[in-house]
């Protein structure tokens, strides 16, 4: 699959967040290593800056996963996220 800009959302007061790093949520049925390749995030790459972070929410073959990504860099139109920490979503009751 392919980045899909419905999937991306700010979080929180992004108009007031001048040169503050933002926090963005998405949310993909792809697999976390597509998502932090470099590159996949091109399109909106007017929107997001360095030291932004990524929650993303991957649902895949049923499989889901959450990951925190930071954007380690943006210059000619070229996005690239770090690999991403895993969030532990275990319920054990």
């Amino acid at each position: 699959m392919a980045y899909a800009e419905a999937g991306l959302q700010p979080i929180g007061g992004q108009s007031k967040a001048g040169n503050a790093p933002q926090i963005w949520s998405y949310t993909s049925t792809d697999a976390k290593t597509d998502i932090d390749a470099s590159g996949y995030f091109n399109s909106a790459s007017d929107l997001l800056k360095v030291g932004d972070l990524i929650y993303v929410h991957a649902s895949t073959g049923g499989t889901r996963t959450y990951s925190l990504h930071p954007v380690v860099s943006n210059a000619s139109g070229v996005v690239d996220v770090g690999d991403g920490t895993a969030v532990s979503a275990t319920d054990s009751d």
